[in-house]
């Protein structure tokens, strides 16, 4: 929601690659004494229009500007004089020039430092959970299955929030051809070793959130401390867009959890008619892959804080490296 990203701390990250082919990594804002940024907001005094605006239009994207600095170079001939001393102070630093930003990738992102949360610490408070907070247990998982019966892959891809596309996302074609290559080093058929592959998608759900339980279904949402959460199918509206995953699949899935102690739960993205969401689960299921969902419930998805069970976490983890291990 772009009126949660203004007037908080944000740091940039990102990469620059230079005329020379140089690649720079850029990060400001998340070591102790770096500067950081941040976006204004108008005063309440001078707001009245603002507050009469509907929540999705108060805040454009046109509006969403990033404050960089307010100093100029000390030259009364300069053009662009403000411009011109951020300019010298990045080519200071990384030694890049105007031109090199036609081939940068920079973002913007909360400046908080991932924290407890709760008088009992029994929560995580952070920037970017979803999916960071799957991501992790399942490369965890995966470093601490020792001697698995048959291989495991863990893909970490990107794109996932805008729609999978590129070649780095699972639009693209790149883990079928990496599964094909492994059977392949083994004398092994690639399309065979793809329809017998299974895989757990790991992503969050929402968890039931009192103060605004009006948008879930309570019979069948997630809830912080009860697990991590399995999910057969996501979609708008119902199913619209989903990997649904098999009765057979699921089950499978659930004796695995069960006979290794992991706590789990099932849940939907709220009320059917209330909106929901996707994963990439139904990529991986398009290849011929049994696929479902699994992953931990999340508060504030998508806010520049969103919390997290810790209790949930360690048995994503948990029931991640069972499911390797298998």
């Amino acid at each position: 929601k772009k009126y949660q990203w203004t007037a908080i701390p944000l740091a940039m990250h990102g990469v620059v690659v230079k005329s020379d082919g140089t690649v720079i990594k850029v990060c400001i804002g998340e070591e102790a004494g770096d500067p950081q940024f941040t976006i204004t907001d108008i005063l309440p005094h001078l707001g009245q229009d603002q507050a009469t605006k509907p929540l999705g239009t108060a805040f454009t994207g046109e509006d969403l500007n990033i404050l960089i600095g307010s100093r100029p170079v000390r030259d009364e001939e300069a053009k662009d004089a403000y411009k011109l001393n951020i300019m010298r102070l990045l080519n200071e630093k990384y030694g890049i020039v105007e031109e090199d930003f036609l081939s940068a990738e920079l973002e913007l992102v909360p400046a908080f430092k991932a924290c407890d949360i709760g008088l009992d610490r029994s929560m995580i408070g952070a920037y970017g959970h979803d999916d960071r907070v799957c991501a992790y247990p399942a490369f965890m998982a995966e470093l601490d299955a020792d001697k698995p019966f048959k291989t495991t892959v863990t893909v970490l891809t990107d794109k996932e929030e805008t729609g999978s596309n590129g070649n780095t996302g699972l639009h693209s074609s790149y883990v079928k051809y990496f599964i094909h290559d492994l059977a392949a080093m083994q004398g092994g058929n690639g399309e065979l070793a793809v329809a017998n592959s299974e895989c757990l998608s790991a992503d969050v759900n929402a968890a039931l959130d009192p103060t605004f339980s009006d948008v879930m279904e309570r019979r069948n949402a997630a809830m912080l401390n009860y697990g991590a959460v399995v999910t057969k199918y996501t979609g708008a509206r119902g199913k619209s867009g989903t990997n649904d995953a098999s009765a057979e699949f699921v089950g499978k899935v659930r004796l695995v959890l069960n006979a290794a102690g992991v706590k789990w739960q099932t849940g939907e993205m709220g009320k059917v008619d209330a909106g929901g969401g996707g994963t990439v689960a139904k990529y991986m299921a398009k290849r011929n892959i049994d696929t479902l969902d699994a992953g931990v419930p999340v508060l504030s998805m998508h806010a520049p804080m969103e919390i997290v069970s810790k209790l949930d976490t360690y048995m994503t983890y948990k029931g991640m490296k069972v499911f390797y291990l298998d």
